[in-house]
């Protein structure tokens, strides 16, 4: 069945009904892997719709020659690469020119994420996403969709004043440039903070393309290890703040209700699609995916309000 092009950044149409907001978002989604996972990219387009952005992340210790091999594998099975780039990893501007040139030629790599990258200390002179941007090397090889980072809930290290200024420098060179600026922003359990920060976004007159960030299906065990590790805070009494039993964290958990809450004000707040992290479970992220896009799925009432649920699947 054909889900429809996930890499396009054309927002969801205006005055669709929910149901069809939602389908829109998923048939508009991304997803990330990593290199460990290199040897299952074959049955990725088995599940995927042809041209899905695949992001590849860029971990700590990863060699680069890993990511150029995984992207280009990605491309081979019809699927769209979208590699990290981390700035801080980077020991000099040759070598990002380097990697950028080789991901162009052996991936047909035309889309990057572009971040700070999570190490303390730089390797080289680079420190922020906007230094790299600003060296010029995407537009010198061709590459003009570049994605940056959001925080709907900020970012633990930095005050929202420098991310604000961070931000808008980027979009200045990017119109300059002729470089199609995004935003992907971190993952999020809480979908009236996304909406809030979008809201913020739009009022401060940022009108890029936007993928929200959200966790794939995974156990509540698993979703709280990577909030902590992530910096996650505020948005993590969405998967309750009570105690819960062993028989609760080890229950699995999807974006159903972030979806939901998003999907109604989808098209008014320029949400291009959703962007799931998989947290190494590429397989139920990517199936989460194909479900929604294809409609296979009821909206239920709960008594908690309206939220997602696979056909057949109802939840307690």
């Amino acid at each position: 069945m054909d889900f429809g092009h996930a890499t396009d950044d054309a927002t969801i149409p205006a005055g669709a009904d929910l149901r069809g907001a939602i389908v829109g978002l998923a048939r508009n989604a991304s997803i990330e892997t990593s290199t460990h996972n290199v040897a299952d990219v074959g049955g990725y387009a088995q599940v995927l719709a042809p041209g899905t952005d695949v992001y590849v992340t860029f971990l700590p210790g990863t060699p680069y020659h890993h990511i150029l091999s995984t992207a280009a594998r990605l491309r081979q099975v019809g699927l769209n690469p979208v590699p990290h780039l981390a700035a801080r990893r980077f020991a000099s501007a040759a070598a990002v020119a380097d990697f950028v040139a080789r991901l162009r030629d052996e991936a047909g790599v035309g889309r990057v994420l572009l971040v700070a990258g999570d190490s303390d200390a730089a390797a080289g002179p680079f420190s922020s996403s906007l230094q790299v941007l600003e060296t010029g090397v995407f537009e010198a090889c061709g590459i003009h969709s570049v994605g940056v980072a959001g925080y709907p809930e900020g970012h633990p290290g930095i005050a929202q004043h420098v991310l604000d200024d961070a931000l808008d420098r980027k979009i200045r060179y990017a119109e300059a440039h002729g470089i199609e600026l995004f935003v992907v922003s971190q993952f999020c359990f809480d979908g009236q903070l996304v909406l809030d920060w979008l809201d913020r976004l739009r009022n401060r007159g940022v009108t890029l393309p936007v993928r929200v960030g959200a966790a794939g299906p995974a156990t509540v065990r698993t979703l709280l290890a990577y909030a902590v590790r992530c910096g996650i805070g505020a948005s993590m009494k969405a998967l309750g703040t009570r105690p819960v039993s062993l028989t609760r964290m080890l229950a699995r958990q999807g974006p159903e209700r972030l979806a939901r809450t998003i999907a109604p004000r989808a098209a008014e707040l320029g949400v291009a699609g959703m962007h799931l992290f998989a947290f190494g479970n590429f397989a139920d992220s990517a199936q989460w995916i194909r479900d929604v896009a294809s409609g296979r799925f009821d909206i239920v009432d709960r008594g908690d309000g309206i939220e997602l649920a696979p056909k057949g699947e109802r939840r307690l």
